[in-house]
């Protein structure tokens, strides 16, 4: 059995196969042309979804490079403002030690109240610092509300207790703010533990107590110290009872010596100077105080004060007391400094391993869909010798005829 082979069969077979081989050749200059593979995804449907999953893993990853960079601002505003602060809160020290010279006059007291006054505002500018963005960094979630307003007792705040989040990194939130209420309002009164002071303005002695230290376990009871003449010897003893349990007795009635250590529940302090019968001075567990309410405190005693003994011994209570506060008030803000300083560590850490996150799936993706330019070109070269030789197999085929060999 013979088998034809028409001419037009012939044409569309030789056609069709030329057709091929230059799409296949067009293909691979494509390929080397853009670099890629894949070209679309029938060209591997496998490989273009992984590549899918892979590239928007990419763009996350830079999503959280932006956040970084954005985190890595903020913390820098904070730690400058608190540096800020934290030079403020020593010259307020300084301030309150020279104060508490008793050669200064009640204009040189004055001077100093006025100098105080002046820090307090600088201290308020900084507390309501902008963010550059229409917004106040200590403000907390309220960042339009202007944090702190300046009162007659120090100043009141008007933020919350938030701080703002920023996702930079796959499993990481990292708060970008600091709290005004945390920086400015959290600071613990006295030694940490508790507070001695004066009761009131009653007394009449020169006693000045001092901050006292914690020897052992400390209920956290408010308590009375109370001074008065023994009807016998007329010495001056001192007694101490429990307020919070109903004015419990702690220490009975002891002979007083100046300076030498009281010692109860877990407490010791001393006082020096003369007490006078009837002084009573408090122990109380430390709290929370504004370190506005405490400076403005200082500048209230700079001015309350007269003069004379009893006058000297009310300022330097009173200045002992706020340099103990506004010490807590200064190592407050160097703990949150220290803080801000470690999410800013933490940030390079992080940078760095999103940079090698970038490198891993940018080598994926270019496994996944990029072309071997080698393996490409030699392709390319192969199927342009193909398509020529399969051109020139046409034409040479399409002109044969029964008449070339006519004579």
């Amino acid at each position: 059995m013979s088998l034809r082979i028409s001419t037009s069969m012939m044409y569309d077979r030789g056609t069709n196969q030329l057709g091929t081989l230059q799409s296949n050749m067009l293909k691979t200059q494509m390929q080397l042309s853009t670099g890629r593979r894949v070209l679309t995804p029938a060209d591997d449907p496998v490989a273009s979804a992984r590549a899918l999953e892979v590239t928007q893993s990419l763009e996350i990853n830079d999503q959280y490079k932006t956040n970084r960079q954005t985190a890595l601002s903020s913390l820098a505003q904070v730690d400058t403002t608190l540096g800020t602060v934290g030079e403020l809160l020593t010259d307020v020290k300084n301030t309150i030690l020279y104060a508490g010279n008793p050669a200064l006059s009640i204009a040189d007291r004055e001077a100093l109240a006025v100098d105080l006054e002046a820090r307090m505002g600088d201290l308020l500018g900084q507390a309501n610092t902008a963010d550059g963005t229409g917004g106040y960094v200590f403000a907390g979630y309220k960042t339009n509300t202007l944090p702190f307003a300046q009162t007659a007792t120090g100043a009141d705040y008007y933020g919350d207790q938030g701080e703002r989040e920023l996702q930079v990194g796959s499993g990481r939130k990292m708060a970008i703010s600091a709290s005004g209420s945390a920086i400015f309002e959290r600071n613990l009164t006295g030694n940490g533990t508790f507070l001695t002071k004066p009761t009131g303005a009653g007394n009449t002695g020169t006693g000045i107590i001092s901050p006292g230290t914690v020897t052992g376990t400390v209920k956290g009871h408010d308590y009375t110290l109370s001074f008065a003449k023994d009807a016998t010897t007329g010495k001056m003893q001192y007694s101490v009872v429990d307020v919070t349990n109903g004015n419990t007795p702690v220490l009975p009635a002891t002979d007083y010596k100046a300076g030498e250590p009281i010692t109860f529940e877990g407490i010791t302090f001393d006082v020096k100077g003369e007490p006078a019968a009837g002084d009573q001075f408090a122990v109380e567990p430390s709290k929370n105080q504004s370190v506005f309410t405490s400076i403005q405190n200082v500048i209230n005693a700079l001015r309350s004060t007269g003069t004379g003994p009893t006058a000297g011994a009310k300022l330097t209570n009173a200045l002992n007391e706020a340099n103990q506060n506004i010490q807590n008030a200064s190592d407050n803000v160097l703990s949150v400094r220290a803080s801000v300083g470690a999410r800013g560590k933490e940030l390079d850490y992080l940078d760095s391993a999103g940079s090698e996150m970038d490198i891993q799936y940018q080598t994926q993706v270019s496994d996944l869909i990029e072309v071997d330019p080698i393996e490409a070109a030699s392709r390319f070269a192969q199927q342009t010798t193909s398509l020529q030789a399969a051109q020139q197999t046409f034409k040479t085929a399409t002109s044969l005829s029964l008449f070339n060999y006519i004579n």
